[in-house]
């Protein structure tokens, strides 16, 4: 090949791969489709009766209640993220609750449109989406996309790292929001509305080399609720 051809054949190299990174970002900036809340029976679900564990399955040696405090708690080693997850599947829901990382520094979640995945390692591990707070916020796909939502910067301002957070998720169609202590941090669509699929809720307890404790209580659950966020500028439901 002479000196012009390999010239050439550089310079459309070139072009194709400028026009493959241009089609991938065209592709990434697409905005996502609106999928509609679904049509189901609103209701009000007992989720958690603030005495025990009923309804609900996860490693007893994590999970407990303590005056009306639903705690996930380890002092050895948690190689795979553990869930204490909701025997009922859920596909539109609003989820209102108030949480607190007790110790360490580790991020906990709600999981939520996925699936329990044991063979990840741990029987009560998640694969699906999961909503972050309060140290890494930010919403995540599970054994999938890895980090499909960035929110701290606006989360940070209004969160509490070792106290009480206010938390409200509306998840509608494939619209996802996010209230933080009376604040909308979040209105989010997932951009691929296969990949969401009715599913247990999971309350994270993640994987930590650290003794660890994360605080769920007030947890209310309504199913195929009224397109409308109840916690904004901190009015309750």
């Amino acid at each position: 090949m002479t000196f012009r051809s390999r010239t050439a054949a550089g310079l459309l190299a070139a072009l194709c791969l400028t026009a493959g990174l241009l089609s991938t970002r065209a592709a990434d900036d697409k905005e996502p489709p609106i999928v509609p809340p679904r049509k189901g029976e609103r209701e009000a679900i007992k989720v958690f009766n603030g005495k025990d564990l009923n309804g609900w399955e996860g490693h007893d040696k994590y999970w407990s209640v303590e005056d009306g405090v639903i705690i996930g708690k380890n002092t050895d080693p948690i190689a795979v993220s553990t869930y204490l997850l909701t025997k009922k599947k859920f596909s539109d829901f609003r989820l209102v609750f108030d949480f607190k990382l007790a110790k360490s520094e580790m991020h906990s979640g709600i999981a939520m449109w996925g699936r329990i995945a044991p063979e990840k390692g741990d029987k009560y591990t998640y694969a699906g989406h999961l909503v972050m707070f309060p140290s890494g916020y930010g919403f995540y796909d599970l054994y999938g996309r890895t980090g499909i939502h960035q929110n701290a910067d606006k989360a940070k301002k209004v969160g509490k790292q070792h106290d009480w957070n206010h938390i409200e998720i509306l998840a509608q169609g494939n619209r996802i929001r996010f209230v933080l202590n009376g604040t909308l941090i979040s209105d989010w669509r997932e951009p691929l509305p296969k990949r969401i699929k009715e599913a247990p809720i999971g309350l994270q307890l993640h994987s930590n080399k650290e003794p660890q404790e994360v605080q769920f209580k007030n947890l209310r659950l309504e199913t195929f609720p009224e397109d409308k966020l109840t916690t904004l500028n901190g009015d309750k439901p």
